[in-house]
């Protein structure tokens, strides 16, 4: 399937089955799968329909989606290896979905031998979609993205977390303070693909949380690393992720936090 084939097959999704639910579930169509992880009827059809559609375009490729992964936790290691695989998020910020707000955004990513090769990011009420090539860049509703560099100054950076611990870390010379997140790597990524944003601090590098969005980072200069200061593969597992604009820009934030990068939140704290 072409590129804009597979965005159109996801803004056909969107319209048919997650925006008719936007403002619009029954207490009955929204579930927890654990403490404070909500999932709704939108979540898991849509990624049914996807996952069908992929799967008879592409036979062979490996398909991991967030719901299946909630029945079957064992999938994301297998994108180590894989050939050729899709992620898909069926409804990224599903809280934010959940309470009326319009940060929220469907994903999906193609990987080939461990690397991501394509991605899209559709914002369904904020009408945009975002898309990359591996070495094409990427586009915004089809206008190709320039980011601007970081500052060279560290206290000028402007960085984004979910995550307590990491926000409620105190700025100095080294860091400025880190702002709340969208709660939707489907917004927080875009962010800093047009440098609104120069970092991101993550908890677990879920794939279908950051496949597609990493690879736009990549495209536009950036990188993401882990813990231990490597780079960021495809279904690989662990605590711990910083995403730069550039790489001196992550290395120098994942200094910055140190211990603090690989420290678990408590159950009721968002990773």
């Amino acid at each position: 399937m072409s590129t804009a084939q597979v965005l159109e097959i996801i803004q056909q999704v969107a319209d048919e089955v997650i925006r008719p639910r936007f403002r619009a579930l029954t207490s009955d169509q929204i579930a927890e799968k654990g403490p404070g992880d909500l999932v709704t009827i939108a979540d898991r059809e849509s990624e049914l329909r996807l996952t069908e559609i992929l799967s008879h375009a592409y036979p062979d490729a490996l398909i991991i989606g967030e719901e299946a992964t909630a029945a079957n936790p064992g999938l994301p290691p297998h994108l180590v290896g894989a050939e050729h695989g899709f992620t898909i998020d069926p409804v990224d910020g599903t809280k934010n979905f959940v309470n009326g707000s319009i940060d929220y955004a469907v994903m999906v990513g193609e990987v080939r031998h461990g690397r991501t090769v394509r991605a899209w990011i559709w914002q369904p009420e904020h009408q945009v979609a975002y898309v990359a090539v591996r070495g094409e860049g990427v586009t915004r509703n089809g206008e190709q993205v320039v980011r601007a560099q970081p500052s060279p100054d560290p206290a000028q950076w402007r960085g984004r977390s979910a995550r307590v611990v990491i926000r409620e870390r105190e700025a100095d010379a080294a860091l400025p303070q880190i702002s709340i997140s969208a709660l939707c790597c489907g917004v927080d990524y875009p962010k800093l693909v047009t440098g609104e944003t120069d970092f991101l601090v993550y908890g677990r590098p879920r794939p279908w949380d950051h496949v597609p969005g990493l690879l736009m980072v990549e495209e536009v200069g950036g990188t993401g690393l882990l813990t231990d200061g490597s780079t960021y593969v495809p279904g690989v597992d662990g605590f711990g992720m910083v995403v730069g604009a550039t790489g001196s820009v992550a290395a120098s934030v994942r200094d910055a936090l140190g211990a603090r990068l690989g420290t678990r939140p408590t159950r009721t704290q968002p990773e």
